[in-house]
C-alpha cells in the first residue's frame, strides 16, 4: 500500500505538470499549488496519528477527483469553498474582525491543506468544512501565525499551551492591529513576532508610542514601516535603541539624510546596530576624513549593512594578518570594486584556498596580498584541477607564474577560456631574462644565475632598460656588471626610480657616483630612510660626535637599534634629535 501511495502521488503531480505545460492560465498554476498542498504528509494538530493512513487515501482520492476531466472547469472551487467556510467560522462564529479572518483564511495554505485532508473526498467541500468546524474547534493560533508569513516549523514554539482562541490573547490582537493600522503589511509581521515577541505583550498604547518615537528621530512613516519590518529589535526595550540613534547621528555628520539608511534595509536580513556603530568608529580610527567616509559609504553602503559590518571587519582582519598596513587597507576600501563585499570576501577566501591547493609558499601568498590586495576578491577562479590540467602545468610552475605576475589570475576566472602554456624550455619571459643575464656576464645555468632569476621581477626588455639607466648615470659597464651581480634586486625598481635615487645621492648628498660600486644596495632603500639617516649623521658630524668619514653602508645598512646605540647616542642630545627627525621625515 505504501508503494501504491507513492506511485499515486507521483502520478498526480505528473498530471499537474502536464496540465501546466498545456496551459499557462492562472487556474492551472493554482491547481498545481492546491494538489501539492493536499498531498503534503506533515503531521497536523487537527487530528490524531491513528487516522494517518485513511487521510493519505482520502488525499489521493480528492486529488484525483479534482484533476478528473469533469472537474477541470471548477478546479479552484474546493479551495475557494474551504476558504469561505473558514472565513465564516472565524468571523461569524469566533467574532474576529472581518479583515483578520479574511487574511487568515486566504494566507494559511498549510493549515487549509490539512483541513481539506481531514474532510476527505466530500462533494460539498464548503458545507463539510463548516460542519467539521462546528464540532471540532481549531487552534486559531496556527492559521494566524501562518498568515503572518511564518512556516509551521517556525511558529510551533510560539503556540500557547493553554489557549486555542485568538480572542483569549487580547494584547496579542491589540498589538497586531497597531502594526496593521500603522501600515505594516500583515505578511511581514511574522518576522517581527519571531524577532521581537516581547512587543506583542505590551500594554495598550506602548507599541504605538515606540513607533512614534522612531518618527521623532526625523524618520518618515514609510521609513519607520520598513525599519520595523527589517529590524524588529528596535521595537523592544525601554527606550529607542541607543546604538541606532548614534548611527543616525554619525550618518548625519557625514551628510546623509535620516531616511537614507532605512531605504537600503532588506527585510530578509536582521541588523545589529551596535556592530554597525563599531564599524563606523573603526573607520574613524583608521584616519578617514568625513568626506572620504561619505564617498566610501555612498558607493558601498553594504560595508555597514552586509552582516551589520561583520564582513568588512573580517576583511580588515585578513589584510592585517597578511602584513598589510593600515594605510594600505584604507586605500583598498576607498578603491573597493563595485561588488557586494560579501561576494568579495567569499571570492577572496576561495582564492586563498586555491593558493593552498597549488601549495604556494606562505610568504609568496602574503606578497600577493600586499602588492595586489584586491585581485583575489574580484577573480572568481575556476577549480584548481581544471586550471592545472588545461594549462598543462605543475603546481610549482603555476606558483611561479602567479608570483612573477599576480595579474595572471584574471585569466583563470570562471567563464574564461584557457589555452595550454608552452613547455618550460619555450617559456618566453624566462628565456628573455636568461638571455639578459648571459649578456651581462652571468654563466648559463649556474647557481648564481638561478639566484638572480628568483630575485628579478619583470621581463628581459624591462631589465635591460633599467640596466641601461645605470650606465647612463655615469657608471661604466664593468662597474654596472659588478653592481648587478652583487645586488640583482636593484633592477626590480623602475628606471625612473633608479635615476631619481642616483641623482639624490650625487646632487643632494654629495657622494660620488662611484660609491654605488661599493654599496649598490643603496638603491634598495627608501628615500625617507636615506634622508633620515643622512640628516642625523650630518647633525652628529657637525658637533664632532661622529666620524667624518663613515661609509654610506654603515649609515644606511645598520638596523635602527644598532644605529641609535652606536651612532646617535654618541651625543647627549642625539636621541631627542633622532625622534624629532623621525617625525619630520615621516610626515614628509
Amino acid at each position: 500500500m505504501a508503494h501504491s501511495w507513492k506511485f499515486g502521488r507521483r502520478s498526480v503531480l505528473g498530471l499537474v505538470y502536464s496540465l501546466l505545460s498545456e496551459s499557462k492560465s492562472s487556474e492551472a498554476a493554482l491547481l498545481y499549488q492546491t494538489a501539492g498542498t493536499i498531498c503534503a504528509t506533515e503531521n497536523s494538530h487537527l487530528y490524531a496519528a491513528r487516522h494517518s493512513f485513511s487521510v493519505k487515501v482520502s488525499c489521493l482520492n480528492l486529488s484525483e477527483s479534482l484533476l478528473s476531466e469533469g472537474n477541470r472547469p471548477n478546479q479552484r472551487a474546493p479551495v475557494k469553498e474551504a476558504q469561505a467556510a473558514l472565513l465564516d467560522y472565524l468571523h461569524s462564529t469566533r467574532s474576529l474582525q472581518f479583515t483578520d479572518a479574511e487574511h487568515m483564511s486566504k494566507h494559511s495554505p498549510n493549515f487549509l491543506g490539512r483541513l481539506l485532508r481531514r474532510i476527505g473526498n466530500e462533494e460539498d467541500i464548503g458545507r463539510s468544512v463548516t460542519r467539521f468546524l462546528r464540532y471540532h474547534p481549531i487552534n486559531e493560533f496556527e492559521p494566524f501565525f501562518e498568515s503572518l508569513g511564518l512556516k509551521p516549523s517556525e511558529f510551533a514554539r510560539f503556540l500557547p499551551r493553554e489557549l486555542m482562541f485568538l480572542s483569549d490573547d487580547e494584547l496579542l490582537l491589540e498589538n497586531y492591529h497597531v502594526l496593521c493600522n500603522y501600515g505594516i503589511a500583515r505578511s511581514k509581521i511574522g518576522k517581527i513576532y519571531k524577532e521581537a515577541t516581547q512587543a506583542f505583550h505590551y500594554d495598550y498604547g506602548v507599541l504605538d508610542s515606540k513607533l512614534r518615537a522612531l518618527e521623532n528621530l526625523g524618520l518618515s512613516k514609510t521609513s519607520v514601516i520598513k525599519l520595523a519590518a527589517a529590524s524588529p529589535s528596535l521595537l523592544i526595550g525601554d527606550f529607542v535603541n541607543d546604538d541606532f540613534v548614534k548611527v543616525l547621528e554619525k550618518l548625519k555628520n557625514f551628510g546623509f539624510q535620516s531616511d537614507w539608511i532605512c531605504g537600503l534595509l532588506s527585510e530578509k536580513n536582521s541588523y545589529r546596530w551596535c556592530r554597525i556603530l563599531d564599524l563606523i568608529h573603526l573607520f574613524s580610527g583608521m584616519g578617514y576624513s568625513f568626506e572620504e567616509l561619505r564617498i566610501m559609504i555612498t558607493k558601498h553602503p553594504d560595508f555597514l549593512l552586509d552582516g551589520s559590518g561583520k564582513i568588512v571587519n573580517t576583511l580588515v582582519g585578513l589584510y592585517l594578518k597578511f602584513g598589510n598596513g593600515i594605510d594600505l587597507i584604507k586605500g583598498c576600501l576607498l578603491q573597493f570594486p563595485p561588488v557586494q563585499c560579501g561576494n568579495f570576501l567569499r571570492t577572496l577566501r576561495r582564492g586563498l584556498m586555491f593558493f593552498c591547493e597549488i601549495e604556494m609558499e606562505p610568504e609568496d601568498v602574503g606578497e600577493v596580498m600586499r602588492t595586489h590586495p584586491l585581485i583575489l576578491g574580484i577573480c572568481p577562479l575556476k577549480k584548481t584541477t581544471s586550471i592545472l590540467s588545461t594549462l598543462n602545468v605543475g603546481k610549482k610552475r603555476l606558483c611561479g607564474i602567479i608570483k612573477h605576475d599576480p595579474e595572471q589570475l584574471k585569466f583563470f576566472v570562471l567563464g574564461t577560456r584557457l589555452t595550454p602554456l608552452p613547455s618550460l624550455e619555450k617559456d618566453i619571459p624566462i628565456m628573455q631574462k636568461m638571455e639578459f643575464l648571459v649578456s651581462i656576464g652571468f654563466v648559463e645555468n649556474s647557481d648564481e644565475m638561478k639566484r638572480a632569476l628568483k630575485r628579478f621581477r619583470g621581463r628581459g626588455g624591462e631589465l635591460q632598460e633599467r640596466f641601461d639607466s645605470l650606465v647612463k648615470s655615469g657608471l661604466n659597464k664593468e662597474d654596472v656588471f659588478k653592481i648587478v651581480k652583487k645586488s640583482p634586486q636593484i633592477l626590480n625598481q623602475t628606471s625612473e626610480m633608479i635615476e631619481k635615487k642616483i641623482s639624490f645621492l650625487v646632487n643632494n648628498l654629495g657622494y660620488p657616483i662611484e660609491s654605488m660600486v661599493s654599496f649598490p644596495s643603496y638603491i634598495s632603500y627608501t628615500t625617507e630612510r636615506v634622508k633620515l639617516r643622512i640628516a642625523m649623521y650630518t647633525w652628529l658630524k657637525e658637533r664632532g660626535a661622529a666620524s667624518p668619514s663613515l661609509a654610506l653602508s654603515t649609515i644606511l645598512a645598520t638596523s635602527d637599534i644598532i644605529f641609535v646605540k652606536q651612532i646617535v647616542e654618541q651625543h647627549p642630545e642625539g636621541p631627542k634629535v633622532w625622534e624629532k627627525y623621525k617625525k619630520h621625515f615621516s610626515s614628509d
